[in-house]
């Protein structure tokens, strides 16, 4: 389905209608061109840039903090002074020990001399920053500081930091912590997955000489070239042995296998015998074959007589499966869709969250940083996690572990991202090149998990050669309760718009015990309701960059209406999400910095918001290019900015002035009209 122009001819577009006078168009014909009809009285000249943009970010929509002449590009450090600057850090009066922080007393700590940290009080509050307006974020929900003099809102504490510690802390509204206990055995690789373990070798993907799947430290050590980072987090490959052992042919890339390959031995199953079989090969073959032609794909499944499958069937639908059906469901969210920003879209209207996508490697690693992706707050009723990976075995058994010690409603596994260096590792839409590893990974996490499994995927890997409608009924056959289908291919990206008509076409195609949604390009009540009274057959549609542009697109929906929302009401929007932040991770000057990060990361998104009050044609789509305009006030005016000093300013109203010499770059790219990557 064919989008809008490229970026690059709508950006000049754009500038011939703002510059030297030129006569405007009709509204009808800059939506034709994909250009947002701002009323004539609204619109200004863009506004010059006096400072240099990083070559690596597109449409000028980031520049270095005002002050900043120049973009200072930051010599690597060596490990030795890393490491000595970390030492110099310890010994800083800034690092004081949390336990004497928090209770206000130097003898607090347990370990005295022995302490790492910093216990001269008068020197911490000597150099501590100012406190900053507003209230403790913790005695705002009446609880206990645990910050206490490194606070940034100390002030507010009254008598709070002279409590003693045997005082009872409130229960924690937030759960799926990573415990310190299982983080040591899993560094240790001295976890154990009976279920995962049992269920790969009744499907023959058992991995043979005793090691387990999260044995990822030592691999990562013996084969540093392989790590990739995704979110600061490493995704580790599994490894491939002869092909005549292998149960995927369709592990070998380009020709040649992985010199850092895991090898996985097959057990002497009725499953083996049937897997190792001539016909499962010419299978392989096939597939690789359709798929290079673009042509539909045999059922996996048809190559096994019921009587020699029954092994094989997953208990998935033992399991009470969630009713997504009429549900608004905010989708997961890399950086931005953190704990949050979900808080912020449940209190408008949210019914069903998801985590951000955790990479299967990570978890079963121990990493602290991937686990808090997994992070739960209470009001969210309704919650998954979304995890990737691209085999079976670590897939198996991180879903296990996410079942044995998280609080979650469902698991959600991600077979579309289309970020190349997930790809690369054979992972995200990698696998939908893949279809019988596609079966093997959803057949062993069906059958490993007790709740219910979703899977999300694209239309498939190359434009126009759409394929999971040629699936649905075996996603279903293989123990998935749900199918969301993003209407784009991998290739696409987040270019031209997504193709609602195919997702119509596997709506139908999925049986009564698939349920299906839809996402792409739904950015106000009308595209919901729309997609969902076209096709009865889809159960709802799961809402992404709609939400993060403006979230209360789910208040649009569920009151169905149009909500010209006004810049202070916006502005309480933000404010809600730094308290909701400051209690998330931390009220003392690290966590100030962070919230800080995160609200930027958002804020690159939401100038993208055009209020309705100056449309000619309502409401907005996603696919708009926004010219530059003035708002009805000062602050919408700098809300609609797409400049990264006008975000900072923005975020010191909040969280007061940013630290000497700070810049801001956005992790993703804010523009959803870009030109395709297609790789």
């Amino acid at each position: 389905m064919e989008g809008a122009a490229p970026a690059k001819e709508g950006s000049e577009s754009v500038g011939a209608l703002e510059s030297e006078g030129a006569t405007r168009p009709r509204p009808e014909d800059l939506v034709a061109r994909a250009i947002a009809p701002v009323k004539a009285e609204y619109l200004r000249p863009p506004p010059s840039r006096s400072v240099a943009v990083d070559s690596g970010v597109e449409d000028g929509s980031i520049e270095k903090k005002s002050s900043s002449a120049n973009v200072v590009v930051k010599e690597k450090k060596s490990r030795r002074q890393l490491k000595r600057e970390r030492k110099q850090e310890q010994k800083s009066t800034r690092n004081i020990c949390p336990e004497v922080a928090k209770s206000g007393n130097a003898d607090a700590c347990p370990y005295r001399g022995n302490c790492r940290f910093n216990h001269d009080m008068d020197a911490y509050l000597a150099e501590k920053p100012p406190d900053l307006e507003g209230t403790c974020p913790f005695v705002s929900a009446e609880e206990f500081c645990p910050y206490g003099i490194t606070c940034r809102y100390a002030s507010t504490h009254r008598q709070q930091t002279s409590l003693k510690l045997e005082v009872p802390a409130t229960k924690s509204s937030e759960v799926n912590s990573l415990n310190k206990d299982l983080q040591k055995l899993l560094w240790k690789n001295k976890v154990s997955f009976p279920n995962a373990d049992l269920q790969l070798k009744l499907l023959g993907l058992e991995r043979g000489n005793g090691a387990r799947a999260n044995s990822g430290a030592d691999h990562m050590k013996n084969h540093p070239e392989n790590n990739i980072h995704l979110d600061d987090n490493k995704e580790m490959l599994c490894s491939l042995g002869a092909p005549t052992t292998c149960l995927e042919n369709d592990c070998l890339d380009n020709g040649s296998i992985s010199d850092d390959s895991r090898p996985l031995k097959k057990t002497k199953s009725q499953a083996d015998k049937i897997d190792s079989s001539p016909k499962t090969k010419n299978f392989e073959e096939s597939q690789d074959s359709c798929l290079q032609n673009g042509l539909e794909d045999v059922s996996p499944d048809n190559l096994y007589s019921s009587k020699d499958d029954l092994s094989l069937k997953p208990h998935a639908r033992e399991i009470k499966l969630i009713d997504f059906r009429g549900k608004l469901y905010l989708a997961p969210l890399t950086t931005v869709g953190n704990l949050p920003f979900r808080r912020i879209c449940k209190a408008l209207g949210a019914d069903i969250t998801c985590g951000e996508m955790a990479m299967c490697t990570n978890l079963l690693q121990g990493q602290a940083s991937e686990w808090a992706l997994l992070r739960r707050h209470s009001s969210e009723d309704i919650f998954g996690v979304q995890i990737c990976g691209a085999y079976p075995d670590t897939v198996a058994r991180t879903v296990e572990l996410i079942d044995r010690e998280c609080e979650v409603d469902f698991i959600d596994i991600n077979m579309g991202c289309p970020i190349d260096i997930v790809v690369n590792k054979q992972a995200g839409s990698a696998l939908l090149t893949k279809p019988l590893r596609m079966k093997n990974i959803i057949q062993a996490a069906s059958s490993t998990l007790s709740k219910p499994l979703t899977v999300k995927v694209r239309t498939g890997y190359f434009e126009g050669r759409n394929r999971i409608d040629s699936l649905v009924s075996d996603i279903s056959n293989w123990g998935a309760g749900a199918l969301t289908i993003h209407g784009r291919s991998r290739q696409q990206r987040y270019s031209k718009l997504a193709d609602w008509d195919y997702i119509y076409e596997c709506a139908k195609k999925a049986p009564e015990s698939l349920q299906v949604l839809g996402n792409g390009d739904i950015f106000s009540y009308t595209d919901w309701i729309k997609h969902t009274l076209d096709c009865p057959k889809l159960s709802t549609c799961m809402i992404a960059r709609g939400a993060l542009i403006k979230p209360w697109i789910f208040t649009e929906i569920k009151e169905q209406r149009h909500w010209d929302i006004s810049s202070g009401e916006r502005f309480n929007i933000l404010k809600d999400f730094v308290q909701s932040g400051l209690h998330h991770w931390g009220s003392d000057t690290k966590g100030v910095e962070t919230t800080r990060h995160f609200l930027l990361e958002w804020l690159s998104y939401t100038y993208r918001y055009i209020p309705l009050g100056l449309l000619d044609v309502v409401p907005q789509r996603l696919n708009w290019r926004p010219p530059s305009y003035y708002g009805r006030d000062d602050l919408e005016t700098l809300m609609a900015s797409d400049s990264a000093a006008d975000w900072i300013r923005i975020s010191e109203m909040l969280l007061g002035k940013v630290p000497e010499g700070f810049t801001f770059t956005p992790k993703h790219k804010s523009n959803a009209y870009d030109s395709a990557e297609n790789g």
